[in-house]
């Protein structure tokens, strides 16, 4: 498939929530062997060290120093000890922030997902897993495109980035889910409900 142009870092330089919103329907691009990629469909967002749910919140330290960092850098961190998360730093360098890759639908390298997660065809009775319940969560996507801690700052807009978002048509505002971040059940108030977590299910699968 050829590729799209690639969005550039003044694109990941801006506010984290438009980032957010507006990574929704482009297309992530992992470069491993063969082209892997996927419509990203669900986001969340991550501000500053006043958002306790951000890991910059513990201040600068040698996790967070790519959060610190230029805009359009992959933070890549493992979490319950065996998940690894797709995070693209936004803003200008020095402000931490970062947006999480939530969920994706695979559009090439589909065969390749499925050996990574262990989910093949039909057999023995059992119906396939759809293709975008392969990646519908960011620990899905991430073992599903062999994303792992080696690609902790790598460089989304460099040339030869092999992570990288290609640019796809804008979202329109009606086809876009906005409500809280997920998973943050030990985080206090107002930010365990602040709704920074953005989705759509147009795309076919989704």
């Amino acid at each position: 498939m050829l590729g799209m142009p690639r969005l550039p870092r003044s694109f990941f330089a801006r506010p984290t929530l438009t980032v957010a919103r507006e990574l929704l329907g482009q297309r992530l691009v992992r470069l491993a062997g063969r082209r892997l990629s996927g419509l990203i469909i669900e986001t969340e967002a991550y501000i500053g060290q006043t958002d306790l749910a951000c890991h910059a919140r513990f201040g600068r330290t040698p996790r967070t120093e790519v959060l610190f960092g230029a805009p359009g850098h992959a933070y890549v961190y493992f979490t319950y000890g065996m998940h690894w998360m797709l995070n693209v730093v936004t803003e200008p360098a020095g402000f931490p922030a970062a947006v999480l890759i939530r969920a994706i639908v695979p559009v090439e390298g589909e065969v390749v997902m499925r050996a990574r997660r262990r989910a093949g065809a039909a057999s023995a009775g059992r119906r396939p897993v759809p293709p975008a319940r392969l990646t519908d969560g960011p620990a899905k996507l991430a073992q599903a495109l062999g994303i792992d801690g080696s690609l902790n700052g790598h460089d989304l807009c460099a040339r030869g980035a092999r992570l990288f978002v290609e640019r796809a048509p804008p979202m329109a505002d009606q086809l876009v889910e906005v409500g809280p971040r997920i998973g943050l059940n030990n985080t206090p108030e107002p930010w365990k409900s602040v709704a920074w977590n953005f989705r759509t299910h147009i795309i076919e699968g989704a």
